[in-house]
């Protein structure tokens, strides 16, 4: 890959490369003649024959002036276009605030989303009116101006829906695009309106819920899951998501084109109709801010998809086993403490049965003759050694021990008690 920093394509002086993709290189170059920074894409051929290169220099020309000629406020301008050693290369404006991929990284609320993304999709309505497939939207082709305005660039893979020319021009059941952004369809060649509709309702996935809808190590991989795997509900990623927000999330990343919105203004009603529903007084620099935060690298949000599924399911084997420990603890701790307050009640009736006094009476009586009746109508007994005497003139009977030995008056009475 030739690397042209420093050097000069036509007018056009190279300063620095500012990203690099399968297809092209993008760099910042200096305009002499009208002195201002521009931004240069060089188309990449070192992967192609020279047979390819011819007819995609034919391409390229005819898709630089069908680029040129579209104009809105959201779509990047192409200034000019050339060839330089065999390499076609496209003139853009330059936007220094860089791209969509390196500010995004966690979710941003639903409705600001909808609402940075609502230009985006009107430039792509005018695109398709004027007969032109973006065919390749992605965060990185979403440019930010300095007061955060989204900008769509990167039309040079795009394609003219002309059946003769494309047939003629490039060839059948080639997919071009990101894997990540391209609708099931795009993978033979077949692309359509629909298929602008799936890759920016990518996009919008992204945004709300700060992943991709589908995610894996290759291609093959990605193709795989977009054809067989159901489509991970936002709403299992964003708590309190609007239901009106998922279903259209999931009209818009169908597998099935005819299934999707059938045009690119069907799709931006829908969405201004969801951002109509709750006013907001958030203004588009306010939007932007929200939306504008530092972003986490694509391996690292692809470790961090890969950890959260594994993640996710190992939480819920040990919520399952936390949940069945949890209840067998519980039951055997209340046995316990059931068993445990039995215990303690039998113990302490047993010591206030042994200490009472009347057990003592009621014990005593039973082995021992003893008992004398006094003057003063008081009874006394012993039990141990020990004296007590109880007074018979209340309602309840009471007991006192009584240290001292007692001499009864009464002849008939025991001399010591």
């Amino acid at each position: 890959m030739t690397n042209f920093i420093g050097q000069s394509l036509g007018r056009y002086h190279i300063l620095e490369q500012l990203g690099e993709g399968g297809m092209a290189t993008v760099y910042k170059a200096y305009d002499t003649r009208l002195e201002r920074d521009v931004a240069v894409k060089v188309i990449r051929t070192e992967l192609f024959g020279q047979a390819i290169i011819e007819r995609m220099l034919i391409r390229f020309e005819r898709e630089a002036k069908s680029i040129a000629k579209l104009s809105h406020p959201n779509i990047v301008k192409v200034l000019d276009y050339g060839e330089h050693e065999g390499k076609p290369f496209l003139v853009m404006e330059y936007l220094p605030s860089g791209t969509l991929k390196q500010k995004i990284g966690k979710p941003v609320p639903w409705r600001d989303a909808l609402r940075f993304l609502i230009p985006i999709a009107r430039a792509l309505q005018v695109a398709h009116v004027q007969g032109i497939i973006h065919r390749d939207i992605k965060p990185s082709n979403i440019l930010i101006t300095l007061s955060g305005e989204p900008m769509l660039s990167d039309f040079g893979i795009a394609k003219i829906i002309e059946s003769e020319e494309t047939t003629a021009l490039t060839g059948t059941g080639v997919g071009v695009g990101t894997p990540e952004y391209m609708a099931p369809e795009q993978w033979t060649g077949d692309t359509g309106i629909q298929s602008d509709v799936y890759s920016l309702g990518v996009v919008l996935y992204e945004l709300i819920t700060g992943r991709k809808p589908y995610v894996a190590d290759t291609p093959a991989a990605i193709l795989l899951k977009q054809a067989t795997g159901p489509l991970p509900r936002p709403s299992h990623f964003v708590r309190d998501l609007p239901d009106t927000v998922e279903k259209m999330l999931i009209k818009a990343l169908a597998k099935n084109p005819d299934d999707r919105y059938q045009s690119m203004e069907e799709f931006t009603t829908a969405l201004e109709r969801l951002t109509q529903t709750t006013t907001s007084s958030l203004t588009t620099q306010d939007t932007a801010q929200t939306i504008l935060q530092p972003a986490t690298t694509e391996d690292e949000l692809k470790t961090e998809h890969r950890s959260e599924e594994r993640g996710e399911r190992i939480t819920e084997a040990q919520h399952e086993r936390k949940s069945q420990s949890h209840g067998w603890l519980l039951a055997m701790s209340g046995a316990l403490i059931v068993f445990m307050i039995c215990i303690i009640g039998l113990v302490f009736f047993f010591w206030l049965e042994k200490s009472s006094p009347d057990a003592k009476y009621r014990n005593h009586s039973t082995t021992s003759n003893s008992f004398r009746t006094d003057p003063t109508s008081h009874l006394f007994f012993t039990y141990r050694d020990e004296v007590f005497i109880r007074s018979t003139s209340n309602q309840y009977a009471s007991y006192h021990k009584y240290s001292n030995f007692y001499t009864s008056s009464d002849s008939n009475a025991s001399t010591t008690i």
